[in-house]
């Protein structure tokens, strides 16, 4: 059932419900995959999944030759906008199926298997809230702020698209946002440009996820928002939303580690890693289910009481002379700083010791602080081997389309 939410493009203006948009949908008999310009563009399509269908979404960018070829090749129909390319080899489209593309970050994207209901993982009844959804069209973050305007009684949505993301507050005060879902990333960038202007928006509910979540973003978004729930959440293509977590802390209690409960993904950590059994998985590019226990490459460890999953597990785990560092557990020392609104962690090779630590940062406008003041503040609190070596100050918060600073 589609409820007759409203939905607002920012850039235009245009407001329109659901149900108007499943007027002016196109049902395609075929699996399609719908390259969009903008995200509110591929609503449409979106809405005609009421009626069936196999639908891909991607953001125009993204969709490169050799990744349009492949599509073509497994049965898809290319459409981006008037201009439709036949798939190679057609075939029957499996009613009901959303496909998702990871993000490459380890290889070129692959496809996810789900459908509206594994998408829709909110339960119950939520007050009315007016959310923006800056996501890369296409996304698991992109669908499951869509899936909620789509689903969800009293769920309106306002799109931006990640190009125009350098002033979204202007248009979230004008169109009346209550909720706002983005990366750490997303938020450290507008907390830095629009500090004051951002406090005037009347948030209810604020979410971080995409990337790990440090104490100090938190911190900072609850001091902003004193009267938002501020909440995190842990989600793949793989396995679902998998982690929700709303008490404003980093990390999530040790108590929900190796729990069984029904309905509920069980959570271990197993040698350094995040290991994930979900009730809301996917399937493989062949229809497989994705069952079992996911180890998810997320490196988290424990620390008075609570799982911090700090980053990618290849990247994590650095070893300068002997010695382990957490590149995660560096970062996020320095974005605890608080002339620091950003940095990234990552070994080098060096003589001698094999790896050194050294860090990109970003400090907080008119700060005045230096990479000497941070390697000397460092130097107090972690042990000599973990202290960055050399410190690279930055003028901007890099950010990708996925509005990650994958860096």
């Amino acid at each position: 059932m589609i409820a007759d939410n409203l939905v607002v493009d920012a850039r235009t203006g245009r407001r329109a419900t659901w149900g108007e948009l499943v007027r002016h949908a196109d049902p395609r008999p075929e699996p399609t995959a719908h390259a969009v310009e903008h995200s509110v563009d591929a609503l449409p399509a979106v809405a005609a999944l009421k009626d069936g269908g196999e639908l891909l979404v991607v953001a125009a960018g993204r969709l490169d030759e050799s990744l349009a070829e492949e599509l073509r090749t497994d049965g898809f129909d290319l459409v981006a906008g008037d201009d439709v390319q036949a798939a190679t080899s057609p075939r029957a489209a499996e009613d009901g199926r959303v496909w998702l593309l990871t993000s490459g970050s380890t290889g070129r994207p692959k496809r996810v298997g789900h459908t509206l209901a594994s998408l829709s993982t909110v339960t119950g009844e939520l007050a009315p809230r007016t959310w923006l959804c800056p996501y890369s069209p296409g996304t698991y973050a992109w669908w499951q702020v869509v899936t909620l305007g789509l689903g969800v009684p009293g769920q309106e949505l306002v799109l931006v698209d990640p190009a125009d993301l350098d002033d979204w507050v202007t248009p979230a005060l004008e169109h009346g946002v209550t909720a706002v879902s983005g990366t750490p990333t997303f938020w450290r960038r507008t907390l830095m440009r629009h500090g004051a202007e951002l406090r005037k928006l009347a948030l209810e509910q604020v979410t971080l996820g995409g990337e790990p979540v440090d104490q100090a973003v938190l911190s900072q978004l609850g001091e902003a928002f004193p009267d938002a729930r501020v909440s995190w959440i842990y989600a793949s293509s793989e396995v679902g939303a998998s982690i929700v977590v709303h008490d404003g802390r980093a990390g999530f209690p040790t108590q929900w580690l190796d729990r069984d409960v029904p309905g509920r993904p069980r959570l271990s950590v197993v040698d350094g890693e995040l290991v994930i059994t979900s009730p809301h998985h996917g399937t493989d590019a062949s229809g497989a289910e994705m069952t079992g226990a996911v180890r998810t490459g997320d490196a988290a460890r424990i620390e008075d009481g609570r799982v911090l999953v700090t980053g990618r597990l290849d990247r994590d785990e650095l070893n300068v002379g002997g010695s382990k560092v957490s590149a995660g557990a560096v970062r996020d020392l320095l974005q605890s700083h608080p002339a620091i609104a950003w940095a990234a962690v990552r070994g080098r090779k060096a003589p001698l010791v094999g790896t050194m630590v050294v860090a990109d940062v970003v400090a907080s406008q008119d700060s005045g602080v230096t990479a000497d003041d941070l390697t000397r503040w460092a130097a107090e609190r972690l042990p000599e081997y973990a202290v960055p070596r050399r410190i690279k100050m930055l003028a901007e918060i890099p950010a990708k389309e996925t509005l990650k600073s994958d860096v």
